[in-house]
């Protein structure tokens, strides 16, 4: 199955779970969305109704867990790990698999020293075995995150300059494919003038080659021509 309708997939069927219930019995939807493997995404979660009417109630902390595995990352858990549920195994490499995601959206190189102290990992080894095993990179699909309260103006704004890039791009692209055209048709010419010089000189030489044989020809064919010439050498001379 493809891996964006299998998201698709698994938020359509936690969306009707959450809409199906309400107050506590929303920890199971929650717990079960936050730990899913395949499951990188929770704004459609967040959005339901019930899950909403959560906020500022005794409950309201499931909907914290959902904020935080929407938005946040590792250190926002510790920072608030007072007042939010302990995670299971699972819900732990999630987050920090969530956390990786965030850094990488606006660091092209990640430093060892900073993945260590955002993951709270103590050696390198650990670090390493879990960026091979857990965290994928150069694949046909990269998972995304939501976006967070505040995010949409700048994701236009670098959508807009990478298709203003993207448009200029493609102008220089045009223009250099005008420019080899014009290089293409100026060779050919080139070509073409070249051949027909070579034509015209093949034509003057066998002209002029043919006018020479028909001199030799009329030279040999007058009578008595090389004859007399001949005859004229061998008398003696007087």
């Amino acid at each position: 199955m493809d891996i964006e309708q299998k998201q698709a997939e698994l938020i359509d069927q936690f969306v009707k779970q959450a809409s199906a219930l309400g107050g506590s019995a929303l920890a199971s939807v929650v717990a079960d969305a936050t730990s899913h493997p395949s499951l990188f995404a929770f704004s459609e979660i967040l959005a339901v109704p019930s899950v909403l009417e959560l906020e500022g109630k005794e409950n309201s902390v499931y909907l914290d867990v959902l904020r935080l595995f929407a938005h946040g990352t590792w250190s926002d858990f510790k920072r608030n790990a007072g007042r939010l549920p302990q995670l299971t195994a699972e819900q732990v490499l999630k987050l920090k698999q969530l956390t990786v995601l965030t850094l990488a959206e606006t660091n092209k190189v990640l430093p060892y020293d900073q993945l260590m102290q955002e993951l709270d990992v103590t050696n390198v080894r650990e670090l390493e075995d879990f960026l091979i095993n857990e965290c994928m990179y150069a694949v046909q699909f990269a998972a995304g995150r939501d976006l967070r309260p505040g995010q949409l103006g700048t994701m236009i704004q670098t959508l807009s300059n990478w298709l203003a890039t993207s448009d200029n791009l493609l102008v220089s692209i045009q223009d250099k494919i005008k420019w080899a055209d014009n290089v293409s048709e100026l060779d050919k010419k080139h070509k073409k003038d070249v051949e027909d010089r070579v034509e015209e000189v093949k034509k003057s030489l066998s002209l002029k080659a043919d006018i020479d044989f028909r001199g030799h020809e009329e030279i040999y064919s007058e009578p008595g021509g090389v004859m007399d010439y001949e005859e004229d050498r061998s008398r003696p001379k007087r």
